[in-house]
């Protein structure tokens, strides 16, 4: 068992699997290797999961789950204000170990561990906020009373992507609801997630409540755990072909499911939209996480009297930034997580060039180690490319023009994805009206920037089912029960 000591210097982590409050070895002894993206040198050899390992994970949150569904909303409230503070203390540690394991600068990777100590506070208030109603029937005249109590057991399965935040952002409602929650971090990333739980045990999270289950057998695992009848909820973030298999295990239980799948966000910038506006929104927008995440904005849809303009300042803003090993401060994009993924950006890259594109900057990957790939624009992108039907997940910004509104609408909507979009233009009553009329579950209006645990998170179509973060995101790991009484 490694010591919770998050010092990149010592190199030591947290590297055993997490249940009912311990550390242990997985029941077959097996480990994997987690690499820094930026050197290809192994972080840590981790313990990899079993069955027989999900199984004690299940009996202890089926031990821990009645008392702490019987706690007060104030006392789970009280707990969870607590992790905030913890975490919050500590945004340096866990921004480093993010930057380690998943590969994203400094300022980025800072940027989302304050964002998952908010998920904490956030639920911290919406622990006391499960309202529920009494009102009287109008035919019959008798009592309707509804109230919400927590689902059960919940598995939460997250993304490489955000080590951090994917996890708190289940994790928190859960707790908040009165769910105990089983955690399968992804193989990449699985350290942040374990250094989380000495700080819950220090906040007063009892044990049994919270485990963390890597594993390289992450399919067969998952599976096995939906497939127990004490499970009620299975939260997933990921791509939409992973989510559509875990749909068809949950439907085997008939489990609430909560499902963030995958995106191909467009941005909108329309000729009158304030172009330095336009660019700092679509560089969040693009480069937040490298590109890395599914609010990444995918398709860029330029009115043509201003796409010259934008194009070069967005390629101006691109330029600027640095390509390096994100613990270097002065490095603003890191390295993408593995070889797999820096390989099919540049396929994208190269697909597009060779259908007509135009590069514009960046393109070719860096020789030397790590999963470096260059901020990169191309412009004249058709609509054949590889890059507008499928997610990119790089630092690759793919410019097309529009010149009519009903077209550009038709061209946004015309994905099976519908995340999030972005919209630019300084004429708010188009704005809106244009933002209606897009099949997304999420819009940014002159912002690059959605994501914020006071809002629904959540798609359209075949990005996902249910919301995460809001009030939402708590009612997600509840159910809604109804007593009809007399008196």
């Amino acid at each position: 068992m490694t010591k919770p000591v998050l010092n990149v210097d010592a190199r030591q982590f947290l590297s055993d699997l997490h249940i009912d409050g311990s550390w242990r070895e997985g029941a077959n002894g097996e480990r994997f290797n987690v690499l820094n993206p930026a050197t290809e040198d192994v972080l840590a050899s981790v313990a990899s999961a079993e069955i027989a390992d999900a199984d004690a994970a299940l009996d202890a949150a089926e031990a821990a789950f009645g008392d702490w569904a019987s706690r007060t909303p104030r006392a789970r409230s009280e707990i969870l204000r607590k992790c905030w503070e913890l975490m919050t203390a500590r945004l340096d540690e866990f921004a480093t170990l993010i930057t380690l394991e998943n590969g994203k600068a400094g300022n980025d990777a800072r940027g989302e561990a304050t964002y998952a100590a908010e998920f904490f506070r956030w639920f911290a208030e919406e622990a006391v906020r499960a309202d529920g109603l009494i009102t009287r029937a109008p035919a019959s005249g008798a009592r309707i009373i509804v109230q919400h109590k927590p689902a059960g057991i919940a598995v939460l399965v997250t993304p490489w992507n955000y080590p951090a935040a994917m996890g708190t952002r289940k994790i928190a409602p859960a707790l908040a609801a009165g769910c105990p929650v089983i955690i399968k971090p992804a193989s990449e990333t699985p350290l942040t997630m374990l250094a989380l739980m000495p700080l819950l045990e220090e906040a007063g999270v009892p044990k049994g409540l919270v485990s963390v289950l890597p594993s390289k057998k992450s399919g067969a695992l998952v599976d096995h755990l939906l497939h127990d009848p004490r499970v009620r909820v299975v939260s997933f973030t990921g791509s939409t072909q992973v989510g559509r298999k875990l749909l068809h295990s949950a439907a085997d239980q008939v489990l609430k499911p909560a499902m963030e799948l995958g995106g191909n966000a467009p941005l909108i910038v329309f000729d009158d939209a304030d172009l330095d506006t336009a660019v700092e929104g679509a560089m969040l927008a693009k480069m937040r996480n490298l590109g890395e995440a599914c609010t990444a904005a995918n398709r860029f849809y330029v009115h043509e009297s201003v796409a010259g303009k934008f194009a070069e300042k967005l390629t101006a803003a691109m330029a600027a930034l640095k390509l390096g090993n994100g613990l270097d401060p002065d490095v603003d994009v890191g390295p993408l997580v593995n070889a797999d993924t820096r390989d099919k950006v540049a396929a994208f890259v190269r697909d597009a060039i060779d259908k007509g594109a135009e590069l514009l900057l960046g393109g070719t990957a860096p020789a030397g180690p790590g999963f470096f790939y260059p901020p990169t624009v191309l412009t004249n992108v058709p609509e054949t490319a590889d890059c507008v039907d499928d997610e990119i997940f790089g630092p690759v910004a793919a410019l097309q023009t529009f010149s009519d509104t009903e077209d550009v609408i038709r061209r946004a909507n015309d994905t099976e994805y519908g995340l999030v979009a972005y919209v630019f233009t300084e004429d708010m009553k188009r704005g809106l009206q244009v933002c209606e009329r897009l099949d997304y579950g999420m819009v940014g209006l002159n912002r690059g920037l959605v994501s914020d645990p006071a809002a629904p998170f959540g798609g359209t179509k075949q990005s996902g089912l249910g919301r995460e973060g809001g009030h939402e995101g708590m009612l997600e790991f509840m159910e809604t029960q109804y007593i009809s009484a007399s008196w």
